[in-house]
């Protein structure tokens, strides 16, 4: 490939809505431009990464026996019905009704089309099966936002393995928790598998590879002294006793006029530490207000209240409903005496004695409440959000906070599909028996821009090897020296002769332009022409990721490139 025919639009600033490395280098460096929020075109340079980026994809899921396919993105409805998604997947799922009224959906994923190509598989001498595809998704996300990293439009390789049995889903997902940490480590990721949530896939042992990284929208906890890790929505901690001192015989009513918040309560006569506190929130969770109590120095995760309910809708009640239902509004709620609403409580709560809370009627708390006699709790549930240095629950020691980037999602889907449509093969004994399935996630665009957040200087992108644009630029420094393009020619036409993906910048700019697009395109290896160098037998040869500069002999040039690609891909 010729600089000078290739489309690589670069520009001095970024964006001024970019606020990462990815976002403001990828449009800087003419890889992708946005059509509208949410929606990115991948230009020429951008493309190349995002096809080098699927191979290396395509590489590992193949290695472990997987079978690639393409299945439309537009589904009927009926599909999602039939599993349940169609109600239970809340504004994300783009629908449509098509000109003859039917109604259909946009693939977010594809589970169910997926499922409903396997019902035409009917015994386990047929399995286990390993299927996937690289696929455009739609997600009407709320907040596009850091140009790849949350979009409303995106490719994915989704895979889904079909077994008869949980052994065999085993090792499935073992199979695929190894491609996954060798195609991280293929794209220069160092990705570290997390305990996660399966969200609205439904399914169990969900695992999340996550980057740690200031542009990451996930908060991972992680115990630097053992192996336990998790995202914020499964994670565990050991928290510190407190002492209550004794328990009174009854709980006291007083006046806290005004106040509505926790702090506040800190402060008032009669009040009580945060940690003394019992902080009630009103949910609706599918219609039904459900009291959720946790201590008043925690934050409730709504994503573990939705794993433990299976609510599809779980929102703050609104203010009227709570009055209705309670007497009294935010601020001076409890559960103490409260029957007829379901109460789920944290088990950081249970045996606490002493303690503060609303008493259902505006600008009056209660203290010295038990929580065991006097609230009425129907579920001990691990709702709250850890924080960094509570104890690791495995281990005991510090547990740390750090945010991360997504790139990898497995997880055991169990029979909540093949059960939905009815699908059932014969086992080694002639019975009918359900099959069992796992899905494996990857976005494309999301693994590319994670690889620029931990990939980059200021000068620009440094690819890895394995997926930069071109392994390889050949600068010329003045492209009216004849001598200067007659060798870029010879070297351009000896390299791609040896396989090496080589673009040869031909274009009359100025050399300095040359060198910083080169950098900031952060293509791996540069090879620089120029007559002075020609003049001494010299070229200069320059690796983007440290920066190192050398002079190398005209007729040791091409075997220095070829050596250098090959060593680091």
């Amino acid at each position: 490939m010729r600089w000078s025919r290739l489309f690589v639009p670069t520009l001095r600033d970024a964006p001024g809505d970019a606020e990462f490395a990815s976002h403001k280098l990828l449009v800087r460096g003419g890889f992708i431009r946005q059509l509208q929020s949410g929606h990115y075109s991948m230009l020429p340079l951008g493309f190349r990464v995002h096809e080098k980026v699927t191979q290396v994809i395509r590489d590992e899921i193949n290695a472990i026996g997987g079978q690639e396919m393409s299945l439309p993105i537009m589904h009927p409805a009926s599909l999602w019905q039939a599993s349940g998604r169609w109600d239970s997947v809340g504004d994300e799922l783009f629908r449509l009704t098509d000109r003859k009224g039917a109604d259909q959906a946009l693939a977010m994923t594809h589970e169910e089309a997926f499922t409903s190509v396997f019902a035409e598989v009917s015994s386990y001498k047929q399995l286990p099966m390993i299927w996937y595809h690289f696929k455009t998704k739609l997600r009407d996300e709320l907040r596009p936002k850091a140009g790849l990293l949350r979009v409303r439009e995106f490719v994915m390789k989704d895979s889904y393995s079909f077994d008869v049995d949980e052994t065999g889903l085993d090792v499935q997902f073992q199979a695929h928790h190894q491609a996954y940490s060798t195609i991280f480590s293929r794209l220069g990721l160092d990705a570290l598998p997390v305990q996660a949530s399966s969200g609205s896939m439904g399914g169990s042992d969900s695992i999340e590879f996550v980057v740690p990284a200031v542009a990451g929208e996930d908060d991972i906890a992680i115990c630097r002294s053992c192996d336990y890790a998790a995202n914020i929505e499964r994670a565990t901690s050991q928290i510190a006793a407190v002492d209550d001192g004794a328990g009174a015989a009854e709980t006291t009513r007083f006046p806290t006029p005004g106040v509505r918040t926790i702090a506040a309560l800190e402060e008032v006569d009669g009040g009580a530490p945060a940690d003394r506190q019992i902080k009630t929130l009103v949910m609706n969770l599918d219609g039904e207000l459900t009291l959720v109590l946790v201590r008043g120095d925690h934050n409730l995760v709504e994503q573990k209240l939705i794993d433990h309910t299976g609510a599809v809708v779980a929102e703050p009640a609104e203010a009227d409903a709570i009055r209705a239902a309670l007497g009294a509004s935010p601020g001076s709620l409890g559960a103490v005496g409260v029957s007829g609403l379901r109460i789920i409580a944290d088990p950081a709560l249970q045996g606490r004695v002493n303690m503060t809370t609303g008493a259902n009627e505006d600008d009056w708390h209660l203290s010295g409440v038990d929580v065991d006699r006097d609230i009425a709790v129907d579920e001990w549930v691990d709702v709250r959000g850890v924080e960094a240095g509570e104890g690791c629950p495995n281990c005991g020691q510090p547990l740390e906070l750090v945010r991360a980037i997504e790139v990898g999602h497995i997880f055991k889907l169990g029979r909540k599909y093949t059960e939905g449509f009815g699908i059932t093969v014969l086992d080694q004994n002639g019975k009918a028996v359900v099959p069992i399935m796992g899905s494996y996630g990857i976005g494309v665009g999301r693994a590319m821009a994670a690889v620029v957040e931990v990939h980059h200087d200021d000068n620009g992108i440094v690819w890895p090897t394995v997926i930069a644009p071109f392994e390889a630029v050949i600068t010329v420094v003045k492209v009216k020296d004849e001598p200067s393009m007659q060798l870029a020619e010879q070297l351009y036409a000896e390299l791609q002769a040896a396989g090496i993906d080589v673009v040869l910048d031909d274009r009359d700019a100025r050399a300095g332009v040359k060198f910083t697009d080169a950098e900031l395109c952060g293509i791996p290896f540069r090879l620089t022409i120029g007559p002075k160098g020609l003049e001494s037998g010299q070229l200069e040869f320059v690796t983007r990721t440290t920066g190192d500069k050398q002079d190398v002999a005209i007729a040791d040039a091409a075997a220095l490139i070829i050596d250098s690609v090959e060593g680091s891909r």
